[in-house]
């Protein structure tokens, strides 16, 4: 089960074999944030309180194309090898 906070590596898209720390979960709709991959242009309005602008930000990868990283399993592959 993906929780926030695991490390894990993304199997399918444009991040493929990239590695990464799940920032948000959606377990409705079965998709998770992952730290630093999949950005996207966000652009904002701006307001009295906040000045708007186009914004860099993380988008939702679906659970499937993802695969949580054991580093005590890559430890000892590494030592295999």
């Amino acid at each position: 089960m993906i929780k926030k906070g695991l490390k894990v590596k993304v199997l399918n898209g444009k991040n493929k074999n990239k590695e990464g720390e799940v920032i948000e979960v959606d377990r409705p709709k079965y998709r998770a944030k992952v730290k630093d991959l999949n950005i996207i242009k966000k652009h904002v309005k701006s307001t009295k309180e906040k000045k708007g602008g186009i914004f860099d930000k993380e988008n939702f990868i679906h659970m499937s194309n993802l695969k949580i990283i054991d580093d005590k399993n890559r430890k000892k592959e590494s030592k295999v090898k």
